[in-house]
């Protein structure tokens, strides 16, 4: 039983801990506390994440807010790194659960965010181990410039999309399954919440009013 509580107990110890500081919504709280307002509320999207923050409180506030949001997911993984095997499949719960911590958020009736910043932090913190998180960066610069894929939920959908199937079999390969079934989850959960919640009519016709800004802003042929 000792040899069990030594074994197991550290992953679930640093899942828990993962999902409890994904659950803590910085966005939301620090504009609410601070500036009595609540960017949900004024957002299209009802999105408690730091591009509302930008919008509503400016690039001071929102920089802090982007910065919190990160570190909630960068902490807890970069943290367990140093008391758990990594190659044990009990180590993807870890990276994914910030993630889910964030999209679930209990603490907010359970209306999370999207996630994107917390999973970023996540792979932030697998650096000493593998460096996918410039494989996720690099796929959202390519899909937001030389690509351009539109409007912001489309790209997620799909740079989470490449990310996961581009990576985890680079991980696998490694010998880093864990690490790859985190990272299909975490990229899963991503997609769910830009494909879900997010298919709101608010959310519908600001894409419509961004093609049409975009498409006003293309020269004639």
């Amino acid at each position: 039983m000792r040899d069990f509580i030594l074994n197991f107990a550290p992953y679930i110890i640093f899942t828990c801990l993962g999902f409890l500081s994904g659950s803590i919504l910085f966005c939301k709280l620090i504009p609410l506390v601070f500036f009595g307002k609540d960017i949900c509320s004024l957002s299209d999207d009802k999105n408690p994440g730091a591009a509302n923050v930008f919008m509503s409180c400016g690039p001071v506030i929102g920089m802090i807010c982007l910065i919190l949001e990160i570190c909630k997911g960068f902490v807890p993984v970069f943290v367990s790194l140093r008391y758990t095997d990594v190659r044990s499949l009990l180590f993807a719960p870890i990276i994914a659960a910030p993630v889910i911590g964030h999209a679930v958020a209990p603490f907010n009736g359970f209306r999370g965010g999207k996630s994107i910043a917390v999973s970023f932090g996540v792979m932030l913190g697998m650096l000493p181990v593998t460096r996918c998180v410039l494989i996720l960066a690099a796929i959202y610069i390519i899909t937001s410039t030389l690509v351009r894929v539109g409007p912001h939920r489309k790209r997620s959908i799909v740079t989470y999309a490449l990310f996961a199937a581009g990576s985890a079999p680079l991980l696998i390969r490694r010998g880093l399954a864990s690490v790859a079934v985190g990272v299909i989850i975490l990229s899963l959960t991503v997609i769910y919440k830009h494909s879900l919640r997010f298919c709101t009519a608010e959310v519908i016709e600001k894409e419509n009013r961004e093609k049409a800004a975009v498409n006003k802003d293309k020269p004639a042929q």
